[in-house]
């Protein structure tokens, strides 16, 4: 079904699935040559309009493609990924590229002489690297708009902004600009942009992914797969949660394989779907949209109730390890440098400076309780369903939608912060559109190293929604 779609489309090849391109290649219908050329002649299209890359690499990605064709033709590939055009989000360290961090005060020309290691898996894997996508400064916001890269816009609505912090890597995907993306999320940044642009985003258990340098924002960050299939996800997770020495708080290594059981569907899940989490706002097109996903998951065979987990808005706990964060990403930066510093991100960072370790060492307190709240509550629950934003894109130049504060993105993201907190895998999962044809997203909680049960619910659904097929009109 969904080459018929794109065989009547002039960028094809840009919107086909990797799962399919691999299959391509193997069978020498298609070379990587082909898809990575279609994939550099979309960025040229389109990325001057949408700034979803500050630095393509188009030498690179044409070596490292041809170099992949001739491992395809003598059947010697490197990896799973070998050949497929991906995306880096700017603050993944990547060799040979800058990594700014979307921000005025980092050094361009540092040598940048290592990869991070969700980069150093990829590239041993054969992946395409086309080149790095842009954020906010160091990613503290639910947009993507920063002094140093300019505003990025959504492919469904360029004066709509397609979310944050990886909101770059969403622009790329959803406009054909690419098959993966690596984004990273400290409270919803692979999830909001996946949310507003009608994508596939996983955060997968903290320390799935191992993740050097550590971020500033300590343990609430994960680095993790965006794509516009859930396989490709699936396929992108098996490859990015190998071990890596460089991160002490990864996990042991597995031999799970992601794709092996995401087509048995989700007849007998036991599924709890929670509108609001018992405090959220939401508006009526998400709320609706949402609500229509638990009804088609009770059609495909899964035991659903609706039903709050039982915590009370953790907004507060949750903004002092923000707070302390942004602290923490402007530590040691000289005066010269802090007025190069966006004046919201500066207010976070002061009034982390004001957070007494008591009052610190109270919110990891807190923090623990709802973790251990959560663990109990997957005893009697294999998935959580939720909305995974509580509104659609908003207009680009705002911080925030109109009536919510500026400085608390948590208002109208109340959703996927939590699941930072607890370190659970949570995705967004394009459900459908507004009546403005703007993408609004579900989210699937899992327990504690249950991507699999994600997986397969994303794949359940997504094989009966056609609205799946939909791409922008550029």
């Amino acid at each position: 079904m969904f080459l018929g779609i794109i065989a009547e489309m002039s960028d094809k090849l840009t919107f086909m699935p990797a799962t399919v391109l691999l299959e391509h290649y193997a069978s020498k219908k298609l070379s990587p040559m082909d898809v990575t050329k279609e994939a550099l002649e979309r960025i040229r299209k389109h990325n001057p309009s949408l700034n979803a890359y500050y630095l393509v690499d188009e030498e690179g990605a044409l070596k490292t493609a041809r170099e992949s064709e001739n491992r395809w033709f003598s059947r010697s590939t490197l990896g799973p990924l070998d050949g497929i055009p991906t995306s880096i989000k700017d603050h993944q360290l990547t060799k040979g590229w800058p990594s700014p961090r979307g921000s005025l005060t980092t050094d361009p020309n540092e040598p940048w002489t290592e990869d991070s290691p969700a980069v150093a898996r990829l590239r041993e894997s054969g992946a395409v690297f086309l080149g790095k996508t842009t954020m906010p400064e160091f990613g503290w916001k639910g947009v993507t708009d920063s002094e140093l890269f300019g505003v990025t816009r959504n492919p469904w609505n360029q004066n709509k902004t397609p979310g944050g912090s990886s909101g770059g890597a969403s622009a790329a995907l959803a406009s054909g600009m690419g098959q993966l993306a690596l984004g990273s999320d400290g409270g919803g940044s692979i999830r909001i942009p996946c949310a507003l642009t009608g994508l596939f985003g996983l955060k997968p258990t903290f320390g799935r992914v191992p993740l050097y340098p550590q971020s500033p924002m300590g343990t609430l960050s994960h680095v993790g797969p965006m794509s516009r299939r859930v396989a490709d996800s699936a396929l992108m997770l098996n490859v990015i949660s190998k071990p890596d020495y460089r991160d002490w708080f990864a996990q042991s290594p597995t031999d799970i394989d992601y794709l092996e059981d995401i087509d048995l569907g989700v007849s007998g899940l036991r599924i709890a779907y929670s509108p609001t989490l018992g405090y959220a706002k939401v508006e009526s097109e998400v709320a609706a949209l949402v609500e229509a996903v638990a009804q088609k998951f009770i059609d495909l065979g899964a035991i659903v109730e609706e039903l709050d987990p039982g915590f009370s808005d953790p907004t507060e706990m949750f903004m002092t390890h923000w707070y302390a964060g942004a602290a923490n990403a402007l530590r040691g930066k000289g005066e010269e440098k802090l007025k190069r510093v966006e004046e919201s991100f500066l207010m976070m960072a002061r009034k982390g400076q004001e957070i007494t370790a008591v009052e610190y060492l109270a919110a990891v307190s807190q923090r623990t309780e709802l973790a251990l709240h959560m663990d109990q509550f997957f005893f009697n629950w294999d998935l959580l369903i939720t909305p995974a934003v509580s509104v659609p894109a908003f207009d680009v130049g705002q911080i925030a939608p109109k009536g919510y504060d500026d400085l608390y993105w948590t208002q109208w993201t109340p959703f996927t912060y939590p699941f930072n907190l607890t370190q659970q895998p949570a995705a967004s999962l394009p459900c459908g559109f507004t009546a403005e044809g703007l993408p609004v997203g579900v989210q699937l909680v899992g327990a504690k190293n249950m991507e699999s049960i994600i997986f397969r619910a994303g794949q359940a659904y997504e094989t009966v929604s056609s609205h799946l097929c939909l791409f922008p009109d550029l």
